[in-house]
């Protein structure tokens, strides 16, 4: 059973665990994600109304009943992905669990802003909407890429992506740098190629090529950033109530315009994942709940720091074992 929000604000108290919520990124949606929270609970209903509301069309819909490949396109994946998220972040508020600090992954950093009060959920939503169409028309389909290396260091990597940069004389830089033996690589298809298979020369056990429809968090979408600055210049963000970790320097901002500058960089920056994560350690985070769609986040952070607790929230099971985790936490401290 999914325990009545009477228990509001009662799961934590006098707990000594401070509480990091994490948010994923695009890639990691599904058709039917969110489905079963919004049928249980009426505040996630509520948030997938909001959404249809806010973009004039039934994002709902096409979250719960796809076409998958529909919902995968680059501007209706991100609006899904921050809705699903939304809706679970407020449910698990309703069940009194707040976060201290919190982090996304490259959109995710948009859903932990709204978490943090530094945006409307209204707003967000159709900003990252606008983001995503942005991102998507940046360059034509075909001509950028982007690949995982795995298991080489990240230095290296970078390294493999100054020589086939010099070599093609074309754009490809580290893109994501998600953990100590993952670090995605981004921008023209024929640099990418030629970087991957530097970095297989360096030791790299793998480099593979990613399905997505854009080379994302390079040079080439710096149109997509002109579009996202001039998305932000006309909304009135607030600074945040808990500190979020910036994707572009792994650092904590705490004010509205640090946000601002860090939700228009991230576009063609590097994503600093590593470094967020150490971030939100430092400032004494001791437990992380990933909330919304998937586990990526989770499964990095154990090959970032093998020693920190992660949970979930995705949908009532999910939910269900994290607020029992939770109690069983405050029973025993």
């Amino acid at each position: 059973m999914i325990w009545p929000t009477a228990r509001q604000d009662t799961i934590l108290s006098e707990m000594s665990t401070k509480i990091a919520f994490l948010f994923p990124g695009q890639g990691s949606q599904a058709v039917g994600m969110g489905r079963g929270l919004a049928e249980s609970l009426p505040i996630a209903a509520h948030t997938f109304a909001e959404a249809d509301e806010a973009l004039g069309f039934s994002l709902s819909k096409l979250i719960f009943e796809g076409p998958e490949e529909d919902l995968r396109l680059t501007e209706n994946a991100q609006p899904a992905i921050l809705t699903v998220s939304v809706a679970a972040w407020r449910v698990l508020a309703e069940h009194g669990v707040h976060p201290s600090v919190a982090a996304g992954h490259s959109l995710g950093e948009w859903s932990a802003h709204v978490a943090a009060g530094t945006l409307t959920f209204a707003d967000a939503v159709r900003a990252v909407k606008a983001r995503g169409r942005a991102m998507q028309l940046a360059v034509p389909a075909g001509v950028g890429a982007m690949a995982a290396v795995l298991a080489l260091a990240p230095d290296a990597v970078a390294e493999a992506c100054r020589e086939a940069a010099a070599e093609t004389g074309l754009v490809v830089a580290a893109a994501n740098l998600n953990s100590p033996s993952q670090t995605v690589i981004s921008g023209a298809l024929a640099a990418v190629e030629k970087a991957s298979a530097i970095a297989k020369t360096k030791g790299a056990r793998r480099a593979v090529m990613l399905p997505v429809s854009a080379p994302f968090h390079c040079a080439l979408m710096e149109p997509a950033q002109l579009e996202v600055a001039r998305v932000l210049a006309a909304l009135s963000l607030k600074d945040p109530a808990i500190p979020v970790a910036a994707n572009v320097t792994g650092r904590l901002v705490r004010n509205a315009a640090a946000a601002q500058d860090a939700l228009i960089n991230q576009v063609t920056g590097t994503v600093r994942w590593v470094d967020c994560m150490q971030s939100l350690v430092a400032d004494g985070a001791n437990l992380f709940i990933e909330v919304g769609p998937g586990k990526v986040l989770s499964g990095l952070l154990k090959q970032i720091d093998p020693a920190q607790k992660s949970m979930n929230v995705e949908n009532p099971a999910s939910l269900e074992a994290t607020l029992a985790a939770l109690t069983e936490l405050k029973s025993a401290g």
